[in-house]
C-alpha cells in the first residue's frame, strides 16, 4: 500500500495522531525529568553533603569529650588505687611500730625508727587520700559537664540536623508535587487526544476503504459445464458458440493446468502510461485521477495565460510600468505548456469506457464480462481480446470482423433484460446530459436509480419510457 492512502484509513490516522500525542506526553515527562533532576535532586545531593560533613563534626567532638571523660576517669582509678595500697602500707607500719614499742627485747633504736617509718607511711597515705579526693572531684565535674552540658548539646544539634533534613525532603515533595500537577492539565488533553483517536478509528469504513482501492472489477467466473463426450461432441471444433471459461484462470489469461488461488504470489506486471496493467476497476480510478491531475494543471496554465495577457495589455496602455516584450517568452512557454497538456487530457480521455468487454477465444468457449468504466466526457465502448488458455498471445488470436461472434455478441447484448431499479431519486438541478452515455433531466424530475454510485460520481438511472443513462450523483437526492 502507497503511504499516500494510509492517512484515509482511520487505523492509521489514529495512529499517526496517537504518536503526535505521546510525543507530546514525552515532552511533559522529559520536562518533568528535568526540573527534578535541576531543582530537587542536584540540590537535596548538595545539601546532603552539607549534612554529612556537619554531623561528622558533631561525632567527632562526642568521641573527644567521652576519651576525655575516660582519660579523667583513668587518673581517678590510679589515684584511689594508690591510695588504697599506701593506707594499708600506712596501717601495717603502725601496727607494726606498736608492737615493736611493746616488745621488751627491742631496743630504744628499733622503736624510735618503727614509729618514724609509721609516721612517714602515714604522711604518705595522707598525700594519696588528699590526691584521689581532688581527682575524684575533677571527674566528677568533668562527668557532670559531660553528661549534662556536652552530650545534650551535641544530641540537639544532631536532632537540629535530622529535622533540616527531614524538611529538605518534604519540600522535595511538594516541589515534584507542583511540577506534577503544572504539567498535568498538559498531559489530561494527551491523554485525551489518545482516546480521542481510539474513539476515531472506524474498522468498517477501513475495511471498505481497502476493498474500494483494491477491488479488481472482474466478473466472478460461472458455473462449469457438463462435457458429456460419450456423445462425441467436439468442443474445440465450435469456435462461435458462447460458453463458460474453465476457471478463474482462464479469465485472467493463466495457464488452466495450474491450480488457482487468490492469494497467491503474482509477477509484477509491466507499467505502461494507460494503466493497461491494472484490474478494469483500479485502471478505471487511475485514468479518473490522472484526468483530474491534468485539468487541474491545464487549468492552472490557463489561468496563468489570461493573467501573462492582461500584464500585457497593461504594459501597452502603460510602457512606463514595463515593456510588453517581456512577458512574450513567458506567455510561448505557457502556450506550449497548454498545448501538451490538451493533447495529454484528449489521449487520456479517449481510453476510459463505459462498457469493456472482454471475449475469452479459446478453443470451444467465448465469454463476455461486462465492467463500467466511466470517462469524465465521453463514453466509449471496445473489445478486447485475451489470449487463449494456453498462454500464448499473438495477433491471430483476433477474430475476423467479419465473423458471426459479432452479430451474436450485439444480440446478446440488445436482449439483456433490464436491471431492477434499486430505487429512486429526485433532481435538484437541471442537467443537460450532452455527454454521450447521459441523459438529460430537469429540476424536481424523478427517475429511477438502477445502479449507485461508485465512487466516480456518477449514477445509472431509468425513465419511466425505458430511457437510460448517467447523471451526476451531486445533481439529485437519492432514496435507496
Amino acid at each position: 500500500r502507497s503511504s499516500k492512502d494510509e492517512p484515509e484509513l482511520t487505523s492509521y490516522q489514529s495512529f499517526l495522531d496517537i504518536l503526535n500525542e505521546m510525543n507530546d506526553y514525552a515532552g511533559q515527562r522529559e520536562l518533568i525529568a528535568e526540573n527534578l533532576m535541576m531543582n530537587i535532586c542536584i540540590d537535596l545531593t548538595k545539601y546532603l553533603q552539607e549534612l554529612k560533613q556537619e554531623r561528622k563534626t558533631y561525632l567527632t567532638e562526642a568521641k573527644k569529650a567521652q576519651q576525655s571523660l575516660e582519660s579523667t576517669y583513668k587518673q581517678l582509678d590510679t589515684s584511689k588505687k594508690r591510695f588504697e595500697r599506701e593506707w594499708r602500707e600506712a596501717e601495717r607500719a603502725a601496727q607494726n611500730a606498736e608492737k615493736t614499742d611493746q616488745d621488751i627485747n627491742a631496743t630504744k633504736a628499733d622503736v624510735e625508727k618503727a614509729k618514724l617509718h609509721a609516721n612517714m607511711k602515714a604522711h604518705t597515705a595522707e598525700d594519696c587520700k588528699n590526691d584521689y579526693a581532688s581527682q575524684l572531684q575533677k571527674y566528677n565535674k568533668e562527668q557532670s559537664q559531660f553528661y549534662f552540658n556536652d552530650m545534650p548539646d551535641i544530641f540537639n544539634k544532631l536532632q537540629d540536623l535530622d529535622e533540616r533534613r527531614i524538611r529538605k525532603l518534604a519540600q522535595g515533595y511538594i516541589l515534584f508535587s507542583d511540577t506534577e500537577k503544572h504539567v498535568m492539565p498538559i498531559i489530561g488533553k494527551c491523554l485525551e487526544g489518545i482516546t480521542k483517536a481510539g474513539t476515531n478509528v472506524n474498522e468498517k469504513n477501513d475495511t471498505m476503504f481497502v476493498i474500494e482501492q483494491n477491488k479488481s472489477g472482474f466478473e466472478r467466473p460461472g458455473d462449469q459445464e457438463f462435457e458429456d463426450y460419450s456423445q462425441g461432441i467436439n468442443r474445440a471444433s465450435s469456435d462461435s458458440s458462447l460458453g463458460t471459461p474453465k476457471g478463474p484462470m482462464d479469465l485472467l489469461g493463466k495457464n488452466k493446468s495450474k491450480n488457482f488461488w487468490l492469494f497467491t504470489r503474482k509477477s509484477k506486471p509491466t507499467v505502461t502510461e494507460d494503466f493497461a496493467h491494472l484490474p478494469p476497476e483500479q485502471r478505471r480510478k487511475r485514468l479518473q485521477q490522472k484526468l483530474e491531475e491534468i485539468s487541474k494543471d491545464l487549468q492552472k496554465e490557463v489561468d496563468q495565460s489570461e493573467a501573462l495577457e492582461k500584464m500585457k495589455d497593461v504594459y501597452e496602455k502603460n510602457p512606463q510600468m514595463g515593456d510588453p516584450a517581456s512577458l512574450a517568452s513567458q506567455i510561448s512557454q505557457t502556450s506550449l505548456k497548454m498545448e501538451r497538456l490538451k493533447v495529454e487530457l484528449n489521449k487520456y480521455e479517449v481510453i476510459p469506457l463505459s462498457c469493456v468487454y472482454f471475449i475469452l477465444q479459446g478453443p470451444g468457449f467465448i465469454v463476455k464480462c461486462n465492467l463500467r468504466l466511466l470517462s469524465l466526457s465521453h463514453v466509449h465502448r471496445f473489445v478486447f481480446f485475451v489470449s487463449s488458455p494456453d498462454g500464448a498471445h499473438s495477433d491471430e488470436s483476433t477474430p475476423d470482423p467479419s465473423q458471426a461472434i459479432y452479430a451474436e455478441f450485439d444480440d446478446d447484448f440488445e436482449d439483456e433484460e433490464l436491471v431492477a431499479p434499486i430505487g429512486e431519486c429526485t433532481a435538484m438541478y437541471n442537467f443537460p446530459g450532452a455527454s454521450e452515455g447521459t441523459i438529460s433531466m430537469q429540476e424536481g424530475e424523478v427517475l429511477a436509480v438502477v445502479e449507485e454510485d461508485k465512487g466516480d460520481g456518477w449514477t445509472r438511472v431509468r425513465r419511466n419510457n425505458g430511457d437510460e443513462g448517467y447523471i451526476p450523483t451531486s445533481y439529485v437526492s437519492i432514496r435507496l
